[in-house]
């Protein structure tokens, strides 16, 4: 059998397990063992759980658990609902200050948890109630959050850019760094787009009123005193020294990206115990409980899909689909194009974990033979897969919002986050014009090389 025909049997077998409804981490690993058993020495078989120890035996990986702790902390606790809070006490008279509110909030929980389902639930299930009780429309209110809560994978520290690292045998720092510009963008891209959206309603909702209707909750005034604002920040406080503190762990060389894990995880853990007296086992159970299934699902399915990787590196489907796109001989850009096309297709099915280790043995090498930057490649990535948690047909942090907000129509939540979307197409374009927005930083603070 031609490695061309046994690479298409492999996708799609591969498709029609996972559509078969089995776990994607079980899925993965029954199609990568048939195709040892059937195209791969007898003697292969002895080696699975060799082959799948020795991938996952990476030392970048162990933060990974440790990561998810630091998020269940806070986000199992008050800590996202009073960073909030406080965020939305200062915004609250800029045209559409509580949105924007909720996108800062989530850009600040996303630096501290790394994970956006977290994100998207910490924050949505303060933020939503708040933004349809001030008169906000229920497919803004949840789109913003959604949009938001993707935030959690591009800035640091993320865990989609930790298997990146991994995968594509990166420097975690330079693409933690190169993350912060990127996210920055996207930060006042959606900041822009919420006072945009805001007096868009406001208009239509006092229009609605002088016409003898029903008067919004958008046109009552809010008010909070200076005394009310200063009183606020002591919330801030806290999550600026876990921020601080595991970005100069970090990014001053004190401490590798695993030990500045179980740096910030400490801190979240001390944090929540002084600030939010959560310390007794009935409090700590459903922090460690979620810690350890979200862990054991995430590590799950990258051992599958690395295993499934190195079997698809023995057939040589890898290789031969590498050099089957080389052989096109297509022009830079248009590699780029149709790479990033592919990435946004597999987005309809797949989480960014999956679509990372299943696809970086195929398109990195072409990628770096035509030249490309891939740390500068796994931000645009990283935005595309972003793309990926919030559209149709299985965006992951619409099916949060949903779970959050269950009264809100999901065809409201879906037309929420589509200018969202196109907004993060145009972060990507953008990325491309000007690639200094994600290379700048770490070229300047970690030297180019």
């Amino acid at each position: 059998m031609s490695e061309l025909t046994l690479g298409a049997l492999y996708g799609a077998v591969t498709l029609v397990v996972m559509f078969s409804g089995m776990p994607i981490a079980f899925a993965l690993g029954v199609v990568a063992t048939g195709f040892m058993y059937f195209f791969m020495p007898a003697s292969s078989l002895d080696t699975v759980t060799q082959n799948v120890y020795e991938e996952m035996a990476s030392i970048t990986l162990l933060s990974i658990p440790l990561f998810i702790m630091k998020g269940a902390a806070i986000g199992k606790s008050p800590a996202g609902r009073d960073l909030y809070a406080a965020i939305h006490a200062w915004l609250h008279k800029v045209p559409g200050g509580l949105g924007i509110a909720n996108v800062f909030a989530c850009a600040l929980f996303a630096a501290m948890a790394g994970s956006s389902p977290a994100t998207c639930s910490a924050i949505g299930s303060a933020g939503i109630p708040e933004m349809r009780k001030r008169g906000y429309s229920p497919g803004f209110a949840a789109g913003i959050i959604a949009a938001g809560g993707t935030l959690g994978i591009l800035l640091p520290p993320s865990i989609t850019m930790i298997l990146y690292a991994v995968a594509a045998e990166q420097s975690l720092g330079r693409l933690f760094l190169a993350g912060i510009g990127p996210g920055v963008l996207l930060v006042l891209l959606f900041a822009g787009y919420a006072v945009h959206r805001a007096r868009k309603e406001y208009k239509m909702a006092l229009e609605i009123y002088q016409r003898g209707g029903e008067k919004s909750a958008s046109l009552h005034d809010e008010h909070f005193t200076l005394a009310d604002k200063v009183e606020m920040l002591p919330r801030v406080l806290p999550f600026l020294v876990l921020l601080i503190g595991v970005m100069v762990a970090l990014y001053g060389g004190f401490a590798t990206p695993s030990e500045t894990a179980g740096l910030g995880a400490l801190l979240a853990m001390v944090l929540i115990a002084i600030v939010y007296r959560v310390w007794k086992p009935r409090d700590l159970a459903p922090i460690l409980t979620s810690t350890i299934k979200e862990s054991t699902m995430l590590l799950m399915i990258i051992g599958m899909s690395l295993f499934y990787s190195y079997v698809m590196s023995y057939l040589h489907i890898s290789q031969s689909a590498a050099s089957w796109v080389v052989g096109m001989h297509l022009s830079k850009w248009l590699l780029l194009a149709v790479i990033l096309l592919m990435v946004v297709v597999l987005g309809f099915f797949l989480p960014p974990v999956s679509i990372i280790l299943m696809t970086a043995p195929i398109i990195l090498p072409p990628l770096k033979a035509a030249g490309f930057d891939l740390i500068w490649f796994g931000i645009v990535m990283t935005v595309v897969m972003e793309m990926g948690l919030i559209h149709p047909p299985v965006g992951l942090n619409i099916f949060v919002i949903k779970n959050i907000a269950p009264d809100i129509p999901l065809k409201d939540v879906i037309w929420g986050v589509v200018p969202f979307v196109v907004l993060m197409f145009v972060a990507v374009i953008l990325l491309c014009i000007f690639p200094g927005i994600a290379t700048g930083l770490p070229d300047m603070m970690m030297g180019a090389k």
